[in-house]
């Protein structure tokens, strides 16, 4: 078997670290300090992850003393706090799979181009990305997910450390389809959040999906992403086990907007990165670079910087111009 390292003790970075164990891999998960390391290690998990317990073949270890050199790095950190936590851990020798969903503020960059600038070669990077709600996987429950890399081996290495038991995963060849997929659709949770805090029922929330899948497909594309690649796992599946499962802390801060949280008030109330937030203006910024129309993005986007409130988003959006649902001369 293989010895891998989990950076981040998050939901998902814990419960990788325990799917790759329980195909009896070695694990190192890494800790922000010798605080949380201590926490991990009494607990054998998280407080707020209560389905996972972690088993004999996880050590916990803060960043400052970990070491060696294992066989892979898995990265489980928010996007926005990526670059200062992998840089820190001098791993870049070894590949890497990036479960982070997000694009970084100021570069606007994915997470596999924040990787490369910090000395990993494009082949040794890979990326996660599916409908992968945390506490679902970590009961048992049935899932998939899709891993992506510039070539099938680096990919296919991963797919046989990550499946087993109730968990699937496949292989891809388009990673920025697969990261930009995973990053943007956070964003569109939020706004389908708030049509469930605004209880627009169950039509709304497809509509707001399904159009969410549109504006995806559009800035992938721009950006080089294969279209089909948005009708799989990391596009519509994970879009929409976002938008509609309760589970989701996108979907939650658009429900708390709704009902009239500022954003800070939001944020604050769910307590762990709500990473269509900070995704939100960046994705928007590129649309620009790329000269796409996002009209949800813009709204979610106005909405949390205070510009507009939740219910004259959505009257804005229905009151859009009318158009062909898939393009043609007057879309």
């Amino acid at each position: 078997m293989a010895s891998y390292a989990v950076i981040g003790a998050t939901s998902w970075g814990v419960t990788l670290a325990w799917l790759l164990s329980r195909n009896e891999h070695d694990i190192t998960l890494i800790t922000r300090d010798r605080d949380e390391e201590r926490e991990v290690t009494k607990r054998r998990g998280l407080a707020r992850l209560p389905e996972v317990r972690l088993g004999a073949h996880v050590s916990v270890l803060h960043a400052s003393a970990a070491a060696g050199s294992p066989d892979g790095v898995v990265v489980a950190v928010p996007a926005q706090s990526l670059r200062a936590t992998v840089q820190a851990t001098h791993l870049a020798h070894v590949p890497v799979l990036s479960a982070a969903k997000g694009i970084e503020h100021g570069t606007g960059l994915l997470m596999s181009e924040v990787l490369r600038d910090l000395g990993w070669r494009a082949e040794s990077i890979a990326v996660l990305s599916g409908p992968n709600l945390a506490h679902e996987i970590a009961k048992g429950l049935p899932a998939a997910s899709v891993v992506a890399s510039a070539g099938p081996g680096l990919a296919a290495s991963w797919q046989r450390a990550l499946s087993g038991g109730a968990f699937r995963a496949y292989t891809s060849g388009d990673v920025v389809g697969v990261e930009l997929g995973g990053a943007f659709k956070n964003v569109i949770a939020i706004a389908a959040g708030a049509a469930w805090g605004l209880s627009f029922g169950a039509n709304a929330v497809a509509t707001i999906m399904t159009r969410g899948l549109a504006e995806m497909t559009r800035l992938g594309t721009a950006m080089g992403a294969r279209p089909l690649t948005f009708q799989g796992l990391a596009g519509v599946g994970d879009l929409a086990a976002t938008c509609f499962s309760p589970l989701s802390r996108n979907r939650r801060l658009g429900e708390l907007l709704a009902q009239g949280k500022t954003p800070g008030e939001a944020l604050a109330a769910i307590g762990e990165a709500v990473e269509g937030a900070a995704t939100a203006p960046v994705a928007l910024a590129l649309a620009r670079r790329y000269a796409i129309d996002l009209p949800i993005a813009e709204q979610v986007v106005a909405v949390l910087e205070g510009r507009r409130d939740v219910r004259a988003a959505m009257t804005e959006l229905l009151s859009r111009p009318l158009k062909p649902e898939t393009g043609g001369p007057t879309g």
